[in-house]
């Protein structure tokens, strides 16, 4: 199940976020979760949006560097434990995770975590074996 996440890179400036994200509302993109990491000078904006290609393109024009990359999505209950459970089963089978990030659109349900890992296709491999549901992009984007 493919999901493309677009990650941009920041000065590590005041407004730099605010002109993202005002570029996204004028281009009528809707960011469905997002990930800020920093370093001293840079950082790392990492988005699922409904429109990844308006998205690439719109903060291109504007300057921004912009890459696409392939993550997996796994919906899990909203519970102590819900995530231990995927990273146990991923560590059973040697899958190394990159990094991740989560959000709950509702307390109680699911939650959707984001992760990167350094082989998608075998860890989406262990995540359904293990019964786990991993989504599609286009039912990311359109959640």
């Amino acid at each position: 199940m493919k999901v493309e996440q677009v990650s941009v890179f920041l000065e590590n400036k005041q407004g730099s976020l605010e002109e993202v994200t005002r570029i996204l509302k004028e281009a009528n993109v809707n960011i469905r979760t997002l990930s800020l990491a920093d370093t001293t000078d840079f950082g790392i904006l990492r988005l699922i949006v409904n429109d990844v290609d308006t998205t690439s393109r719109v903060l291109r024009d504007k300057g921004f560097r912009v890459s696409r990359t392939t993550v997996v999505a796994v919906e899990v209950p909203d519970r102590p434990g819900g995530l231990h459970s995927i990273l146990e089963a991923l560590a059973r089978d040697n899958i190394t995770v990159e990094y991740l990030y989560a959000y709950v659109e509702k307390s109680g349900e699911n939650a959707v975590i984001i992760f990167r890992f350094d082989d998608s296709a075998a860890a989406t491999e262990v995540l359904r074996k293990n019964s786990f549901s991993v989504l599609s992009g286009d039912k990311l984007y359109s959640f």
